[in-house]
């Protein structure tokens, strides 16, 4: 693949972390970053650098908690600035006739079904590039949906008017793995994939600047050794005709009748697993089989390998699996015991259910 060689060169000298940001920004598509609850403020710290350093986007991080409000939520993804203040939310002793004659008016643009109405918005405007969302999972149900809308359909209708996306925009709820509250679950099939990122993995961006860096991780970051290429002068850039051409040459990744089988043998057998009792949707298996091409093209070849396959399926279905419950179990509608179908289940959890899956026999 001789169009896609500067890419292959690019890969070994990007992180984790910034391969993640890569692949999806040139899909265009969202990921979830799960990490531990003792760094995940650096590693909010160490994605907006990553996004300025390597990639030249704008970066919003939200700080996120049960108390944040759909105005502040609407506010954070703008860029820092005047124009927030459209979005802040009125104190109540502030709250004035005309403020309310807002909200009211953004009320009016919905019909008696609550569908939109086509009526003229005044302000415009269009949000970061790429949103940190810390601790997305504990804000409210609405918020959540707020975020997927915007994902979606590339605007969001607020009170204070429309926000549009910029063409290339990237939605990152970084949450403590595990943790529960879980995602929404329409917002948390939307996410293209998911990356964990531990300590071990280190900071390439914060760690040359001790300034961003927390006390807890100073001492950690002089044991912890980066890859040689990423303790090269200088970090790589990457710019929009790089990830145009990952996206197009995705699309000319050959599969063999195999390698088709063995990625629909894998969706097959998640959807049949006894410890599975969902998540494994229709849109997870096409976000299954485009992100094998996107890592085909980072590997510098033009068709798909079972390893590959493999490492595609962990990063697209681990975030999706529902674990299934003993007292849900299927078997227990034909005399299966109960205890007997805890202790089946005791350990299982997304990273057991892929590895007992991808024991299958992979096409030579």
């Amino acid at each position: 693949m001789e169009d896609g060689s500067e890419i292959s060169r690019l890969a070994p000298e990007l992180s984790d972390l910034e391969v993640a940001l890569f692949l999806c920004l040139a899909a265009h598509q969202h990921c979830r970053i799960d990490t531990t609850d003792t760094i995940i403020h650096d590693v909010a710290k160490e994605l907006a650098l990553i996004c300025t350093n390597t990639f030249g986007l704008s970066y919003s991080i939200l700080d996120c908690s049960s108390a944040t409000s759909l105005e502040d939520f609407h506010a954070e993804l703008l860029p820092p600035g005047l124009y927030r203040s459209s979005y802040a939310r009125p104190s109540r002793s502030r709250m004035t006739t005309e403020s309310a004659g807002t909200i009211s008016s953004y009320h009016d643009l919905r019909d008696h079904k609550g569908r939109l109405k086509s009526a003229p918005i005044e302000h415009k405007q269009e949000v970061v590039n790429v949103v940190i969302a810390k601790h997305f999972n504990h804000v409210d149900d609405n918020i959540q949906r707020e975020a997927l809308e915007l994902m979606h359909s590339k605007q969001l209708t607020t009170p204070a008017g429309i926000l549009k996306v910029p063409t290339y925009f990237l939605f990152l709820p970084l949450i403590v793995r595990d943790e529960m509250p879980p995602l929404n679950s329409h917002l948390n099939d939307y996410l293209f994939i998911s990356h964990f990122h531990d300590t071990e993995d280190g900071y390439v961006h914060l760690e040359e600047s001790n300034d961003w860096l927390s006390d807890g991780q100073l001492s950690a970051s002089s044991v912890i050794h980066k890859p040689e290429a990423q303790t090269k002068k200088g970090h790589p850039h990457v710019d929009s005709t790089l990830l145009e051409q990952l996206q197009q040459l995705s699309t000319t990744v050959s599969m063999g009748a195999e390698l088709a089988r063995y990625q629909q043998d894998i969706v097959v057998f998640l959807r049949l697993s006894r410890a599975v009792a969902g998540g494994i949707s229709t849109r997870s298996n096409l976000y299954f089989k485009s992100f094998s091409k996107l890592l085909a093209v980072l590997h510098g070849i033009d068709f798909l390998t079972p390893s590959i396959v493999a490492l595609a399926a962990r990063k697209v279905f681990r975030h999706r699996i529902i674990v299934a419950k003993p007292e849900e179990d299927r078997s227990l509608q034909y005399g299966s015991d109960l205890h007997a179908v805890s202790q089946v289940l005791e350990y299982a959890n997304p990273d057991s259910i892929l590895d007992g899956v991808l024991t299958l026999e992979a096409p030579l």
